[in-house]
């Protein structure tokens, strides 16, 4: 078992203070760069940036014009339902790499990113460039049922995506493409359909006869991938439901499971990031409780990797 601590709560600076809440409710992903710690929420057209060296509120940078409905269901209709962030090496056009931050592709409007270049420190940059993934989706609804991307991750030279299953499609899978012709693809200098050259399908195991499914994931410096997933009692890649344990765990890119810890307590875990330590993981994690009323979470936790020292 994990034991997760809780750091702080994801407020911020709302943009708008009399339409917006001070914090993220639904944060979906988590990547951090030097002192930066970046967060997408599915149901926000903002980022949230917040100081790995203090508890001060996070700041908000755009990233979609206009405005989202504030009653539930409508801004669940509307929502970008961003799911998955991540950092890419330097690269033409990027000379200290860049985020990418990724839609979940369940629905038609839910098919958008964003490219956020970076400065020497880790912060932000330029102004953010949408990309589109539709080059990726033909072959992507093709494999799978109710297709849901929840994380992203590079490896080397290589973009994985995360497929999250659910109860009614248990598709938990590693996508994997090469890293450079991805992002062609998804910024339109290369229009047509692009292939993954991988599909692994990954089984992550059953807590209370509901299946654990992928919700993010991070690299590890030896190409393995860390990943959070949680068993939520839903059917359906839309709609939500009760979640009765989360997991971590690690795997190699191509799918093979190599250990997974249940969390001591059933927080539903969507964003994670590591650090190794000697023998140790570090870990941290956000929260999304489906309820707009209570702000996301920070957490920590660790993982002992003594028994698997060699690997590392």
């Amino acid at each position: 078992m994990i034991t997760a601590t809780e750091l702080r709560a994801l407020d911020v600076f709302p943009e708008r203070p009399d339409t917006q809440t001070p914090y993220i409710s639904a944060a979906s992903g988590l990547v951090c760069v030097g002192s930066h710690i970046y967060v997408v929420a599915d149901d926000e057209l903002h980022l949230g940036v917040f100081s790995a060296g203090d508890n001060e509120p996070g700041r908000l940078i755009r990233l979609f014009a206009g405005d989202l409905p504030i009653v539930k269901a409508d801004r669940k209709r509307q929502k970008p339902d961003l799911e998955a962030i991540v950092f890419i090496p330097a690269f033409k056009g990027f000379s200290y790499g860049a985020l990418l931050a990724l839609g979940s592709a369940s629905r038609p409007n839910r098919g958008r990113g964003i490219l956020l270049g970076l400065d020497p420190q880790g912060g932000i940059s330029g102004s953010p460039e949408q990309v589109d993934m539709a080059p990726m989706l033909g072959p992507l609804h093709r494999a799978f049922a109710d297709l849901n991307i929840e994380g992203a991750v590079v490896v080397g030279d290589e973009l994985l995506l995360f497929q999250r299953g659910n109860k009614k499609y248990i598709e938990n899978a590693i996508i994997r493409y090469p890293l450079l012709p991805a992002l062609n693809a998804l910024r339109g200098l290369d229009a047509d359909a692009f292939a993954p050259s991988a599909i692994t399908p990954v089984n992550l195991g059953m807590i209370e006869g509901v299946p654990l499914c992928f919700t993010d994931a991070a690299a590890l410096p030896n190409g393995d991938v860390v990943f959070c997933a949680v068993a939520e009692d839903t059917g359906d890649a839309y709609l939500d439901g009760h979640c009765v344990g989360a997991a971590i765990g690690i795997a190699d890119k191509h799918g093979r499971l190599l250990s997974s810890h249940q969390l001591e307590q059933p927080y539903k875990v969507e964003g994670i990031s590591a650090q190794m330590k000697n023998d140790t993981l570090n870990l941290l994690l956000v929260t999304d409780a489906d309820d707009p009323a209570i702000p996301a979470k920070l957490l920590s936790g660790l993982i002992s990797l003594e028994a698997e020292a060699s690997r590392y």
